[in-house]
């Protein structure tokens, strides 16, 4: 109903009257203005008490609290106009998606922001192995061992640590191994080389005209061409691989007297550079004085010369010792043979009655009293052995003598007998140097006697025929 008119205020003069005209409405502001919650301080109307002030007993509003979805939309403060409809094109837009059930811990994880616990960055490649490295560097620089060592210790830390390198480990320890067994190759032969190259018989470049030490036989005369031999550096024997063999008138450096084996009895290992040495002296001895018999017509600097077996020679069942008269400085014409039928009854029993005493005599040892006094000691032994030997031969032989020759023979046989005392008495006796020393001065005084019977018998003095030495 309406209110009566005496209610109705009537405008004055000092407020003239107005007319009110609504503001058109955009529809689509209208429907979101529905939608919208006016969350500011409601404004006062004029003249009015406040709007917001809560009726006594209540609680105030919580302006952060969420909206009530299910009350009606606010009207809008102030008159409005009639409310228009929307247009049909212009649809409502469609209400959010819910959110799930579960809320925030129901998003998956792919929509969460950030690195996920436990992998803090992307894993990167696994780091090279340093042995394999250095395996590597090893095998190609050819130190082998080293590098076989690293291979097998990357190896194992590559397949422990899961880290790069396998391929760099395989070929260094591939390089390791090859260069190891060509290493130990090289080692292996160093020694056999030694014991390979030092067998005469079978040097493998020997020039034409020229044989193997082993083929010489007894009467050959021989000359060693420039690298026919080697020479120990260490001051050992000389090595001969093989010679050109020449006839005995013509110049040559050596001459073989015969050979001899060394027996069974010695044992079927090799015993020693040294031991074969002399053993190949002794065997030598009978060998040289049985060739030469006459020990005073052997050319000056022609010696004794023992062609003994390597460890080679004697692997391969070579055993023989070769004897020869050999000048390694000058060459010689001629032979050193005793030409046993060209010798009359007394040449040949006083050669035959004093070559045992030469040969004992030059076996004197060559080290010192000091150093080996049992070597003397022995050797004087062999020297009393001699001297009486020599004593007694040319006192059986005392009808062979020509006239002019028996007095000097005699008198020779004396001396040889007073020297072998001498030489028992050093064999046994304390001071063995000072009696060494008296025997010899001894022997020194057959000397003069050797020549005067030699040179009445037509025998050498020592004296080198002019021709024999060139």
């Amino acid at each position: 109903m309406s209110k009566p008119e005496s209610e109705v205020p009537v405008p004055g003069p000092e407020s003239p009257a107005r007319t009110v005209v609504a503001d058109p409405v955009d529809p689509r502001e209208a429907v979101e203005a529905a939608r919208r919650v006016d969350l500011d301080k409601p404004k006062t109307p004029t003249g009015g008490a406040p709007t917001d002030a809560a009726p006594a007993g209540t609680a105030p509003a919580n302006p952060w609290a969420a909206p009530d979805l299910a009350a009606p939309p606010a009207a809008p403060a102030g008159p409005v106009g009639p409310p228009v409809a929307p247009p049909p094109s212009l649809a409502p837009p469609a209400p959010p998606h819910p959110l799930p059930a579960g809320g925030w811990a129901s998003v998956p994880p792919a929509a969460q922001s950030g690195f996920q616990p436990g992998h803090p960055y992307p894993p990167g490649p696994a780091p090279t192995n340093g042995f394999a490295v250095g395996s590597l560097v090893t095998g190609l620089v050819l130190v082998a061992p080293v590098a076989l060592v690293f291979g097998i210790v990357a190896l194992v830390q590559i397949n422990r640590r899961k880290e790069r390198g396998l391929g760099m480990a395989v070929t260094g320890l591939v390089l390791g191994v090859i260069g190891s067994l060509l290493l130990a190759l090289g080692l292996i032969g160093a020694v056999v080389a030694p014991s390979a190259s030092d067998r005469p018989g079978r040097a493998p470049k020997a020039p034409a005209g020229s044989v193997a030490w082993s083929a010489l036989k007894s009467g050959d005369c021989y000359n060693t061409p420039d690298g026919g031999s080697r020479t120990d550096p260490e001051g050992g024997d000389e090595t001969l691989y093989w010679v050109r063999r020449v006839p005995c008138s013509a110049a040559h450096h050596g001459e073989v007297a015969g050979t001899a084996r060394i027996p069974e009895s010695d044992g079927p290992s090799y015993p020693g550079e040294t031991q074969v040495r002399e053993r190949a002296a002794e065997l030598c001895r009978r060998v040289l004085d049985e060739y030469a018999l006459d020990q005073w017509a052997i050319p000056d600097g022609m010696d004794d010369v023992y062609l003994y077996p390597t460890p080679g020679n004697w692997k391969s069942g070579e055993r023989y010792v070769t004897c020869a008269f050999e000048d390694r400085d000058a060459q010689h014409r001629g032979t050193v043979r005793t030409d046993r039928g060209s010798l009359n009854s007394a040449q040949l029993a006083y050669l035959e009655a004093v070559r045992g005493f030469n040969s004992a005599y030059a076996s004197q040892p060559k080290k010192e009293f000091a150093v080996a006094p049992s070597l003397h000691r022995d050797w004087a032994r062999q020297m009393a052995t001699a001297s009486h030997a020599e004593a007694e031969a040319l006192t059986k032989a005392a009808n062979l003598w020509p006239a002019e020759v028996a007095p000097k023979v005699a008198e020779l046989a004396a001396a040889q007998q007073e020297a072998a005392t001498a030489w028992d008495t050093a064999a046994a006796g304390t001071d063995l140097e000072a009696d060494i020393r008296r025997a010899r001065a001894l022997v020194g005084k057959t000397g003069p006697m050797s020549v005067e019977i030699r040179r009445a018998l037509n025998l050498s003095t020592g004296e080198q025929v002019p021709d024999l030495r060139v």
